[in-house]
């Protein structure tokens, strides 16, 4: 589903040309003919589909400057654009310093409309990433931070939401991938525990030998090699929450201890003499089967009912394709910063080929394939050909796959006595050739007038071949080359290559 943007102008005539053009770039719209109505909109419960705002600021009554100053600092607004007659930089100003994000003078070209939008809804993204972050770091994550907005998605969301309201023991279920941590961060965002300690275990990655003394601590000296106090992770989630991910990996022994923190609210480390009280609220995550566990006798019955209060279960993302624009696009706009990229986003076919696609490891593989699209892109978007593996699995879709480069001629190490004419016996380039291209890819290893080249002359070489397979994507090349960044920016100085842009 398209973005939907909302256009704000009293003149009839421009609202339509300018609905249009807004139509025309890719997007949905929704307008209004007043500074009154606009507020109504973006004031009311069901604003979450607006994603961008283009409000003129002379209009009568309540004109865009009144917009900006009543909605402009409420949480969850979608970004501004502001549109003026009158292009002094005075107004240009006072409209960005009330929130406005950008401004456009009437009439805004197609093009400066679309770099405008396309910006704006960049910046959104990139500041929406921002505040999840931190307010993952700091406890208060909630369900309006997740990028979650198709139907399939709604019923984790009301169920998520009565959990937090209580202290419920919460079971989340759902395939790898799917998301269950940021679900147990948001249960926790919104319950009366937000800001307090989110402790994670991986149960299925602890060493069985160290369960219990990392879940629950113990004393100095209670065990070979226990030469100091150490806390366990319900002591590290006291007044907070302990998520227990992969919970149907803990062994049974652990699992009666755990049983017990639950029904007594108090744990032993081990080598304690006396048990120590705890208060947590207890999330546990599983992509397992919980049932055939217990039937299997891998998993105590009485401990997974006493677990198993609030069970919600996340769908897999090929049970919520809705979800896979919003979610690429965030991906997209996140790597595109961290890379250095300059990508808009994803033209049509792309994707629509995303869309028709099973997605098998969730929105964990989804962010992987395109953390590496956005690697391989050097265009304003992405397309088909940077998701070659994805292509391959989805009917009416391809993508070439560059073929690797080949050694064809690879000498053997001259062991024989130092003879005249041995020179030879070795080749006088080192060559590489492309699968099924006849072009060569070489660096010379002796010069015209038939002496060995000097090793910085080749070694100048080599950073000019590999700046070229990769695009000069420096932190590519660097390793490749086997060099530091660093090294690699200062042999390009000495050898006075010209650094090109990522």
């Amino acid at each position: 589903m398209s973005k939907r943007v909302l256009i704000v102008d009293d003149d009839p005539a421009q609202r339509r040309i300018l609905e249009e053009t807004v139509k025309r770039l890719g997007f949905e719209t929704k307008t209004c003919g007043s500074g009154e109505q606009a507020i109504q909109i973006l004031e009311a419960a069901e604003r979450d589909p607006i994603a961008l705002v283009i409000l003129d600021l002379m209009m009568p009554g309540v004109d865009g400057m009144g917009v900006l100053a009543r909605v402009a600092d409420q949480p969850g607004m979608p970004p501004i654009i502001v549109q003026t007659a009158h292009g002094s930089i005075e107004t240009a100003i006072n409209a960005m310093r009330a929130g406005a994000v950008d401004f456009v003078i009437k009439p805004a070209s197609p093009e400066r409309l679309d770099v405008s939008i396309k910006s704006a809804l960049k910046i959104e993204a990139l500041a929406g990433e921002i505040v999840r972050i931190k307010k993952k770091a700091d406890g208060t994550l909630t369900f309006n931070d997740l990028v979650m907005r198709g139907e399939a998605m709604k019923r984790v969301i009301t169920l998520g939401r009565r959990a937090a309201a209580s202290n419920i023991p919460v079971l989340i279920e759902g395939e790898s991938g799917v998301g269950k941590e940021l679900i147990a961060r948001a249960i926790q965002g919104e319950s009366e525990r937000s800001g307090r300690p989110f402790i994670t275990v991986n149960c299925g990655a602890i060493p069985e030998n160290l369960v219990e003394s990392i879940l629950f601590g113990h004393e100095k000296g209670s065990f070979t090699g226990a030469v100091d106090k150490r806390i366990g992770k319900f002591q590290e989630a006291d007044g907070g929450t302990l998520f227990l991910d992969e919970i149907g990996e803990l062994p049974l022994d652990a699992q009666v201890k755990l049983l017990r923190a639950l029904q007594e609210g108090e744990i032993d480390p081990v080598g304690s003499k006396k048990p120590v009280k705890v208060n947590f609220r207890l999330i546990s995550a599983t992509n397992r089967d919980m049932i055939q566990q217990v039937k299997d006798g891998a998993f105590r019955e009485d401990l997974y009912y006493r677990l198993n209060v609030f069970p919600i279960f996340v769908p897999p993302l090929r049970e919520r394709i809705d979800d896979v624009p919003e979610l690429a696009r965030h991906f997209a706009a996140r790597f595109a910063a961290e890379e250095g990229k300059r990508i808009s986003g994803f033209d049509d076919s792309s994707m629509r080929m995303l869309q028709l696609y099973s997605w098998p490891g969730n929105v964990r593989q989804l962010e992987n394939a395109v953390f590496r699209a956005v690697v391989l892109c050097d265009r304003p978007e992405l397309t088909v050909a940077e998701f070659p593996q994805i292509a391959a699995h989805v009917d009416g879709f391809s993508a070439e796959i560059p073929a690797a480069p080949t050694v064809l001629q690879k000498p053997s190490a001259y062991t024989g006595p130092a003879l005249l004419g041995a020179e030879n016996t070795v080749p006088k380039t080192v060559e590489m050739r492309s699968m099924g291209s006849p072009s060569t890819l070489g660096i010379p290893a002796v010069a015209e007038d038939g002496e060995i080249r000097s090793l910085e002359a080749m070694e100048a070489d080599m950073i000019r071949l590999a700046l070229g397979r990769y695009r000069g994507h420096m932190t590519e090349v660097a390793k490749r080359l086997n060099i530091g960044r660093s090294t690699l920016y200062r042999k390009m100085q000495e050898y006075g290559l010209e650094t090109r842009p990522n």
